[in-house]
C-alpha cells in the first residue's frame, strides 16, 4: 500500500547490489555524483543557423531539453528515482527549468514544468518551450501552479511554515504526498535544467534537492572558446558548452549513465537527428 506513488512505480527486478545501495546511502546528498561535459557547439550552431535562413528559430535550451527528452525516452532508468530505499521508474518525462521576466536583478524567476511522452520532435519541443516562457515573462500579476503553492505556503506564519514543510517532506517520504502538489512542484521532476548561459557565466554543479524525487540537475553555461586535441594530434582552439552534471548515482549504475550521457552528446552535436518522432518508447523494467 505504501509503495504506491501517483508519480511512479516501485521496480523489483534490478540487481540484487543496486537494491541496497539505497539503503546504504540513503540521502541524495549521500548519493551525489559530479561530473562536467563540455559540449563541441559547431553541430548546433550551424544547425541553427540553417535553420533561421529557413526562417526557424531555435535556441541551446530548446536543444538541450529535446536531447534529454529523447535520451530519457531510450534510456529509461534515466528516468528513475529513490524513495526510502526503493527504486521507481517514473510514469513521465519531465522537464524543469527557470525563467525571469526581465535581467534586472529585482526580477524573481519562475520556475516551467514541462511533461513529455518521449516521442516528440526537435521542433515539438521547441515550440512547447517557446510558449511556455512567453507565457511566463508576459505575465504581470498571474502567477503558474508552482509559484500559487509557494505563495500559500509562505502567507502562513514562520512556526507554521516549518511545520508545514516538515510535514510535506514526511508524507513525500512516505508516498502520502497528494497528486496535486507533486503535479505542482519543481522538485518531482525527471531532470532539472539552469540556463547558466542566460546569465553570461559558467556552469555550475547543483545539488540534487533531499525534497522531492529530482535525480538529475543539469546546468548549462556559456558557451567559451577553449583549446582541445583534434584528428591530427594538434592542439586547436573551438566554441564549446559546458554542462556541469549533477546526478544521484543510487537509481543506476555508472556504465548506463557513461552510454546514457555519450548518447546525449550525440545528440547535442547532431540536432538534426531530433528532427524525426522517436518511433519506440523503451520501457523500464518491471
Amino acid at each position: 500500500m505504501f509503495s504506491k506513488r501517483s508519480d511512479g512505480r516501485v521496480v523489483h527486478n534490478i540487481d540484487p547490489f543496486q537494491k541496497i545501495v539505497p539503503y546504504i546511502m540513503r540521502t541524495r546528498t549521500d548519493s551525489m555524483n559530479y561530473f562536467t561535459e563540455n559540449i563541441l557547439c559547431e553541430g548546433m550552431d550551424t544547425y541553427i543557423q540553417q535553420k533561421k535562413e529557413a526562417g526557424e528559430t531555435y535556441t541551446y535550451l530548446q536543444i538541450l531539453v529535446a536531447s534529454v527528452v529523447r535520451v530519457m525516452a531510450q534510456k529509461p532508468q534515466l528516468n528513475r528515482f529513490v524513495v526510502r530505499g526503493r527504486v521507481y521508474a517514473r510514469n513521465h518525462i519531465r522537464i524543469c527549468f527557470v525563467v525571469h521576466q526581465t535581467m534586472r536583478d529585482n526580477s524573481a524567476g519562475t520556475t516551467i514544468k514541462l511533461t513529455f511522452q518521449g516521442t516528440e520532435t526537435l521542433a515539438e519541443v521547441a515550440a512547447r518551450v517557446e510558449q511556455a516562457v512567453l507565457a511566463e515573462t508576459m505575465k504581470k500579476t498571474e502567477s503558474n501552479s508552482t509559484d500559487q503553492l509557494a505563495a500559500k505556503i509562505m502567507n502562513l506564519p514562520s512556526p507554521i511554515i516549518r511545520t508545514a514543510v516538515n510535514s510535506l517532506m514526511w508524507m513525500d517520504r512516505h508516498n502520502m504526498l497528494p497528486k496535486s502538489v507533486i503535479e505542482a512542484s519543481p522538485f518531482h521532476t525527471s531532470c532539472f535544467i539552469t540556463n547558466m548561459k542566460s546569465l553570461g557565466i559558467n556552469q555550475i554543479y547543483h545539488h540534487v534537492y533531499e525534497f522531492g524525487t529530482t535525480g538529475l540537475f543539469i546546468a548549462m553555461g556559456k558557451e567559451r572558446d577553449k583549446p582541445i586535441v583534434d584528428g591530427k594530434d594538434e592542439i586547436v582552439s573551438k566554441k564549446q558548452v559546458g554542462l556541469g552534471v549533477v546526478t544521484d548515482e543510487r537509481f543506476c549504475d555508472g556504465m548506463y549513465f557513461a552510454r546514457a550521457f555519450k548518447l546525449l552528446r550525440r545528440y547535442l552535436g547532431h540536432p538534426e537527428l531530433l528532427e524525426k518522432p522517436l518511433e519506440k518508447i523503451e520501457e523500464d523494467v518491471e
